[in-house]
């Protein structure tokens, strides 16, 4: 709900009536799903204090039992209908946070920068080695990015490669228009600091970035 919405749980509860039609959909979904979610907490609680053995086991006890767990079992299935409920009004709400963040792109750490611009110019290739099924990603001008920083920048949809090519052929890894404004962004941070600092990024000392090797 706080991704989707922009807003803290308590925000949203505090301003339900000046917000809009959408995000109130979403308050009155979430608030009918806490109450049965607390519904549930207090049968299952019940359950188990006439379970504990405080209680002589009798016709009565048994009976109380019985109830409990009918009443444990409608709580938990109303809980999951109103949990599938606030999923469905979510649903457009995310999907227009997800595709704002592809287009605004994400701030960058110093070596996802140092990855970005090291595949940027011209693309990269993830290939697995024939003989010792090592994977590597080389890019365009020689430098090396580890597979687990490639997988961090695929996660956070900044590049994208061809899957359809086998592995041991190589795929190409390129960036995404996400991928493209985060690098333009952070260079612009960058170019900020360096002209405070005088001094540049070291993207070579990166370890997620290797220079090209000397043969």
């Amino acid at each position: 709900m706080e991704n989707a919405t922009g807003r803290s749980i308590d925000e949203l509860w505090s301003v339900a009536e000046a917000v809009d039609a959408a995000t109130v959909r979403v308050i009155a979904a979430h608030r009918e799903l806490s109450e049965a979610t607390r519904t549930v907490t207090f049968n299952r609680t019940l359950l188990h204090r006439l379970t504990s053995g405080e209680a002589a086991v009798d016709d009565l006890l048994l009976k109380r039992i019985d109830r409990a767990c009918d009443q444990l079992e409608q709580a938990v299935e109303r809980r999951d209908l109103l949990t599938a409920d606030l999923l469905h009004v979510l649903q457009p709400m995310e999907e227009a946070a997800q595709a704002r963040t592809r287009n605004a792109g994400v701030d960058l750490d110093p070596s996802e920068f140092a990855a970005l611009a090291a595949i940027a110019p011209g693309g990269a290739i993830f290939r697995e080695h024939l003989l010792h099924h090592r994977l590597a990603v080389v890019c365009a001008s020689g430098n090396r990015v580890t597979g687990a920083m490639l997988q961090r920048l695929e996660a956070q949809g900044l590049v994208t490669r061809d899957e359809s090519r086998p592995l041991h052929a190589g795929q190409p890894v390129t960036l995404t228009e996400a991928g493209h404004n985060s690098l333009s962004r952070s260079r612009k941070v960058t170019v900020v600091k360096a002209r405070a600092r005088h001094t540049g990024p070291t993207a070579a000392r990166l370890s997620d970035v290797a220079p090209p090797q000397r043969r």
